[in-house]
């Protein structure tokens, strides 16, 4: 069955890093597109960045700059390196995989990440 499963969530100061990891398994990950949402209390689930088979990203308008996604087919894995961060970023940070056709995505449950001074 297919499985995704994040870590790398933790409590950082504001201007820190952190790297996200989002293991995948069960399906063709190298020809899926792969992305990051987040979820802040009382917010909607936005999309932070995504990753194509092709290696072609797109980011949100907030993060572009500081976060980078990126994938490793021959682990099965995507990644957010996310820099400079500020207390606006603290969500539960969610992986999405899109699967080769019409199949429906499948979700994460999903690592907190809390920007705190």
């Amino acid at each position: 069955q297919v499985q995704l499963v994040e870590s790398g969530g933790g409590l950082v100061q504001p201007g820190g890093s952190l790297r996200l990891s989002c293991a995948t398994s069960g399906f063709t990950f190298s020809s899926s597109l792969m992305s990051w949402y987040r979820q802040a209390p009382g917010e909607e689930r936005e999309m932070v960045a995504r990753i194509t088979s092709a290696g072609i990203t797109n980011y949100e308008d907030s993060v572009k700059g500081r976060f980078t996604i990126s994938r490793d087919n021959a682990q099965n894995t995507v990644y957010l390196q996310m820099n400079s961060l500020e207390p606006e970023d603290t969500a539960v940070y969610i992986c999405k995989a899109n699967l080769y056709g019409m199949s429906p995505p499948y979700w994460g449950q999903g690592t907190q990440v809390t920007v705190s001074s």
